[in-house]
């Protein structure tokens, strides 16, 4: 009997030491971190703006950090630099105009470039005149000389575009200068080359600090709503990885919608790491000029009708190629689907 109660009392304590252990084995467990797949994303930008605000927003506040992403970024100065980047595998996603993603299809890639998520959604351009002008009127531009952007570029084509929409032919009316390279054509307005310059910011506030010119009008209210920055990727890439592009877009609209509810000085401040070398004063101003003309995008949707007007601007310029269905080389599904979120 004594026998009988010590097996029994030995398998009761067997029992127990193995419901301890499984106990703090499960405690131990949901005490340790959860550790998360940490993605690597290479971003090429055509080149470093604070029209590009929200995309430093999303580094600067941790949101691509916060979608388990690392995200590294190199300008890549110049649209033709930068896809080529990035059909050469060299990045993952490009910050470009769309305009680059139909000369690519129009070459018959097998691989097209996708626009999946849209930055900017106006031109990012202002005409500076080199004397001050009080009552400024697109005339005043018939017989001058005008000092453009790079031929086949969307500067360029909107520059274009916004001079037809007020009766003036670009190619007869003034003299235009279109040979300069993007990184030499404010230097060469300051040099003395054009009565009227086409100018980023925040060159172009930064020549009126300096007194070299005056901005006299924005090529950005003139045109409408087009997408003119977009992150793009190959198809190839788009399939192979949807969760991190998914992230990625979740990141970017995050910061979009920071940059809609906070002030030009917060964002200044947020995005002040990228851009060391200008004053801040200047950065606030130029901020506050694109945010109050609706420059960034609210969300990352690139839809039908802007696609379409990007497509006529092209078409006035004499630089479309063909003509392309906005489902061919924009998906909206994925910022869709995160907004929907």
């Amino acid at each position: 009997m004594l026998k009988k109660w010590l097996k029994g009392s030995y398998a009761l304590l067997l029992i127990s030491i193995l419901m301890i252990s499984l106990a703090a084995c499960n405690n131990s467990s949901s005490s340790e971190p959860k550790t998360t797949k940490v993605v690597k994303v290479r971003i090429a930008e055509v080149t470093r703006s604070l029209f590009y605000a929200p995309q430093y927003v999303a580094l600067a506040k941790g949101f691509f950090k916060d979608e388990g992403l690392d995200v590294t970024l190199t300008t890549t100065p110049g649209g033709d630099k930068t896809m080529t980047t990035l059909i050469s595998g060299a990045a993952d996603i490009a910050l470009v105009g769309s305009e680059t993603s139909i000369y690519v299809y129009a070459q018959g890639s097998n691989d097209p470039v996708i626009n999946f998520a849209q930055l900017t959604q106006t031109d990012g351009t202002f005409l500076v005149a080199r004397n001050k002008i009080d009552n400024f009127s697109w005339d005043l531009l018939k017989g001058k000389t005008f000092l453009g952007q790079r031929k086949g570029g969307m500067p360029q084509m909107v520059g274009e575009f916004v001079l037809k929409k007020h009766g003036i032919d670009p190619h007869q009316d003034l003299t235009l200068i279109q040979n300069v390279d993007f990184a030499n054509i404010a230097n060469a307005f300051s040099s003395g080359t054009g009565d009227f310059v086409q100018l980023f910011e925040p060159t172009a506030s930064i020549f009126e600090k300096e007194g070299k010119g005056y901005i006299v009008a924005s090529f950005g209210k003139e045109s409408g709503h087009v997408p003119y920055t977009t992150f793009m990727a190959k198809q190839s890439y788009m399939k192979e990885n949807k969760a991190t592009v998914e992230k990625f877009t979740r990141a970017i609209y995050k910061a979009q919608q920071w940059v809609q509810t906070h002030s030009a000085e917060e964002i200044a401040k947020a995005v002040q790491p990228y851009f060391p070398d200008t004053d801040f004063e200047i950065m606030k101003t130029v901020v506050d000029r694109y945010k109050s003309q609706g420059s960034y995008a609210t969300d990352p949707i690139l839809d039908e009708e802007e696609w379409n007007n990007l497509q006529n601007i092209m078409k006035e310029a004499g630089e479309l190629p063909k003509e392309v269905d906005h489902k061919t080389l924009v998906n909206t599904s994925v910022a869709e689907g995160i907004m929907k979120k």
